[in-house]
């Protein structure tokens, strides 16, 4: 009997978003390496199931709703999973409902989406948990961030996922204080997909060059402005660091040959204002972009795994800060690893370069102390998927 796992997945228009992607990859991983079966709730169910090797079932047809409907939904959706009604077959929850009825347990794939400005994650989620506590079936959250900005509603409808999960980690302190304050007992742990593709046969590359990979979310910072300082960053850490500067898009085109659209379209406008020769690496998929950071000798990143894949190894990380939920997962991505060095967006042009001539000047003290974390993060890491198997073994 398979479990059930939500996570951010499905390949559309030929865009990849690796983190999201990573996070439910790792899973899989885990889980099927300790005998549990999963069935993916995906965007793209046919893509999905052959990237992983899966049987998947489209989302909950929560897409487009305002909150009344989606709240009207959740109700409808829990009152077919308790019996009450019965779900037409062509409803899109449908194959969902009939994958949990023959399961054994729901499993929430690692995420940063439990906040407000994405409420169609929430209510996918939370209702899932609804349903399966509905057949009396454990609910599984994993390596969750929290928030930070919950309206009411929806910080109520997480708490209530969190206290009645039969397990629950977090991958940041921000996102385990809140959870205390529910009355939730999580774990609090490294990213679900910081080691994948990592273990203790891996041998580390010799680290060259520069790595820059960088989102299109600025908070409203006037574009331009940002960019041109971007690039002045790119330029100043080439010559600390040396060559080659690659760019690396998380969210962009699986096609190499495809317009550059997503993050792949901002490396190119910022690679166009810089003095400093560079290169473009394309998106590919999650268990390259890991092997990838760990070879570099200095990422610049805004995005947030790149910086789970990095640190494990010992690579110096500056995590690029637009906004308190950013500051929250990059601080907390590199803290794990004891170097949680970040800058705001408004500091591009001044402590910005100074930092990285200071990443750049530890990088062996870096190393050496990501190395020494390794052993207990990985124990812990290995105890959660232990015990998250044998809840679905029960």
């Amino acid at each position: 009997m398979p479990v059930i796992a939500i996570g951010d997945i499905g390949v559309i228009d030929g865009m990849m978003h690796i983190g999201d992607e990573a996070m439910f990859e790792a899973a899989r991983l885990e889980l099927g390496s300790r005998g549990v079966e999963i069935v993916g709730v995906s965007s793209v169910p046919g893509e999905s199931a052959e990237r992983y090797g899966i049987a998947a079932v489209p989302r909950l047809g929560f897409a487009g709703l305002d909150r009344d409907a989606a709240a009207a939904r959740t109700r409808l959706l829990v009152a077919a999973a308790s019996g009450t009604l019965d779900l037409p077959e062509s409803d899109p929850a449908a194959s969902a409902l009939a994958a949990l009825r023959a399961g054994k347990g729901v499993f929430v794939a690692g995420g940063g989406n439990l906040a407000s400005r994405w409420p169609v994650h929430i209510h996918e989620r939370t209702t899932l948990a609804a349903m399966a506590r509905a057949l009396g079936l454990p609910v599984v959250v994993s390596g969750q961030t929290l928030g930070p900005d919950l309206v009411e509603t929806d910080a109520a409808a997480v708490a209530a996922m969190m206290t009645g999960a039969a397990r629950a980690a977090v991958r940041e302190s921000a996102s385990a204080a809140l959870a205390a304050s529910w009355g939730a007992e999580v774990r609090s742990g490294v990213d679900d997909a910081s080691f994948l593709g990592f273990d203790a046969s891996t041998v580390l590359p010799q680290p060259e060059g520069l790595l820059v990979s960088v989102s299109g979310w600025f908070d409203h910072r006037p574009p331009a402005a940002v960019e041109a300082s971007l690039a002045r960053l790119v330029d100043r850490a080439a010559q600390v660091v040396g060559g080659p500067v690659r760019f690396h898009a998380h969210f962009g085109p699986l096609d190499p040959a495809a317009e550059p659209r997503g993050d792949a379209a901002l490396h190119e406008r910022i690679r166009a204002l810089m003095s400093s020769a560079s290169e473009v690496v394309p998106t590919g998929d999650s268990q390259h972009a890991a092997a990838l950071a760990r070879s570099s000798a200095l990422l610049i990143t805004s995005r947030y795994h790149p910086a789970v894949f990095a640190a494990p190894a010992g690579v110096p990380v500056l995590g690029l800060v637009a906004d308190e939920y950013t500051a929250i997962k990059l601080r907390g991505a590199l803290g794990h690893w004891g170097e949680p060095a970040t800058v705001t967006l408004d500091e591009l042009d001044g402590e910005a370069p100074l930092a990285v001539e200071r990443l750049a000047a530890g990088r062996d003290r870096i190393a050496a102390e990501a190395s020494a974390r390794r052993p207990a993060h990985r124990a812990d890491y290995d105890a959660w998927w232990d015990d998250v198997a044998e809840t679905f073994r029960s």
